[in-house]
């Protein structure tokens, strides 16, 4: 006793039992950290078996643009740490796989193999690398329960510079372009939203909230179905077409007009 006494009075005993906490915390973390990666990939995917499916999945259409291990190649950025939102967005949209990467990827029809089960099992594996952003639930995008008139003022501060009041995109630099959104769904605008894809910035839940996304999502959902009271609409993109109609519709009116007042002119005289 009198032994532990004097150890537990020595200067260096204090540091001996920091040390011994720290390395007992390093494990802790460690034991739980293995633990809770399974469940997470269980989380995305519903099963850890869809984490192995996805695997081979992306190693069959993927790799070769992503590398075996997703950590990215010179074709194709690293996908660790995306989440399997992006990889829903990015497949279900038939922008992934791309056949010829460039500076913007189209949207295009869905590859053969792409089921919805697939693009599950799919991000399950993504997600199970490195975590991220997952794939939102129903009511997360239900456009019924947003506030379309909060999501237009959310739309018009935050999206139109791109897409145009209505979302019927417009052009940026370097071959890039915001797309068109009448083609997406709401789980697809969402997931734009919270991953950034191309050339779009991430809206994160600090930024605007999932209540606020789901209003931005009733108003982009709602305003395809507006008329257009003033007539032909003209594909809805803005001044830049109108202009183009007034100067060619207008200065051809004025020529024609121009040329019938001189013909008549000279037919009196």
């Amino acid at each position: 006793m009198i032994r532990i006494t004097a150890w537990r009075r020595h200067p260096l005993a204090r540091y001996a039992v920091l040390l011994f906490a720290l390395a007992l915390a390093g494990l802790a973390y460690t034991a739980f950290g293995q633990a809770s990666r399974p469940a997470d990939a269980a989380l995305a995917a519903g099963k850890l078996d869809d984490v192995a499916e996805g695997k081979s999945l992306f190693q069959a259409h993927c790799s070769s643009c992503h590398g075996l291990n997703a950590q990215g190649t010179a074709t194709g950025p690293t996908l660790v740490g995306v989440g399997a939102a992006a990889v829903d967005f990015q497949v279900s949209t038939g922008r992934m796989p791309a056949a010829d990467p460039g500076s913007q990827a189209p949207r295009k029809p869905v590859a053969h193999w792409a089921t919805p089960e697939a693009i599950r099992q799919l991000g399950a594996y993504v997600q199970s690398l490195g975590g991220g952003p997952q794939v939102p639930g129903k009511e997360q995008v239900d456009p019924a329960l947003g506030d379309a008139g909060k999501g237009g003022e959310l739309f018009r501060a935050n999206c139109i510079q791109c897409h145009n009041w209505v979302g019927a995109g417009g052009a940026l630099t370097k071959g890039k372009y915001a797309p068109n959104l009448n083609e997406a769904s709401p789980q697809q605008i969402y997931e734009a939203m919270i991953t950034g894809p191309q050339a779009m910035p991430v809206f994160n839940d600090t930024t605007i909230t999932p209540e606020e996304k789901r209003s931005m999502i009733a108003y982009i959902t709602q305003v395809r179905e507006q008329k257009d009271p003033g007539g032909f609409g003209l594909g809805r993109i803005g001044p830049v077409t109108e202009g183009l109609v007034a100067w060619v519709v207008g200065l051809s009116a004025l020529a024609l007009a121009t040329i019938w007042i001189t013909a008549k002119k000279r037919q009196k005289s």
